[in-house]
């Protein structure tokens, strides 16, 4: 059970995800230990985002504005909440423009999900340096889970996103303190074998979820 937060409120999450049937899932998983709000696409995420959503969870291929878009929104809008993409997209390169906090790769286990929650509230606190150092290490990590040392060696922008997380290290340095060991993100250990197109079964504490990828663009 999550312990109560200081202002004695449930934690609210927002889970943005068109397949039905995994969005009830999670929000039995969740409901529990937290105020779930359900929105079913990308554009219900954006008008249900408020200074009341502790954590949100985007779905990236979503109808009508995808999760991608929708966590660009969040972040020009200088918002508190955190992020987790939980998507059946395997993360390429191009994740390190993203600005998620964690990346969750369907299907997720429950306390996978929850622990990247937790993490996600724990780190709600700190200043705005700080989040961002974590942001890069979770592109650091999802990275890492996904591709061999040999593509991160010969991809200038993995290279790139080495010297950025270097540079904003000695910036956070005197909040780190000694801290040399990297971020463990739940969300970045986990390989699942899932592309476009493809159909997979999910169970989901008794909730039989069959979700398929349509072929839309998360740009």
């Amino acid at each position: 059970m999550t312990d109560q937060r200081p202002d004695q409120r449930k934690p609210v999450i927002l889970i943005a995800e068109d397949e039905r049937s995994v969005a009830e899932g999670y929000e039995l998983w969740l409901a529990d230990q937290y105020e779930v709000r359900l929105v079913s696409d990308g554009q219900e995420a954006l008008d249900a985002i408020d200074e009341t959503v502790d954590v949100a969870l985007l779905d990236r291929m979503m109808p009508q504005v995808s999760g991608r878009q929708v966590l660009r929104e969040i972040r020009e809008r200088e918002m508190d909440c955190r992020v987790a993409m939980v998507t059946a997209v395997e993360p390429d390169f191009d994740v390190i423009e993203m600005g998620f906090d964690a990346y969750v790769t369907k299907p997720p286990e429950r306390q996978e999900l929850i622990e990247t929650i937790e993490q996600l509230l724990d780190r709600a606190s700190v200043d705005d340096a700080l989040q961002e150092y974590h942001s890069l290490m979770a592109r650091k990590g999802t990275l890492q889970t996904q591709k061999t040392e040999l593509e991160l060696a010969e991809s200038e922008e993995y290279q790139e996103l080495l010297d950025r997380i270097e540079m904003k290290r000695e910036e956070v340095d005197e909040d780190l303190g000694d801290m040399d060991s990297e971020i463990d993100f739940v969300s970045a250990v986990r390989e699942v074998d899932a592309s476009d197109g493809d159909l997979e079964t999910t169970e989901l504490d008794g909730v039989d979820a069959f979700e398929t990828e349509e072929e839309e663009t998360d740009e």
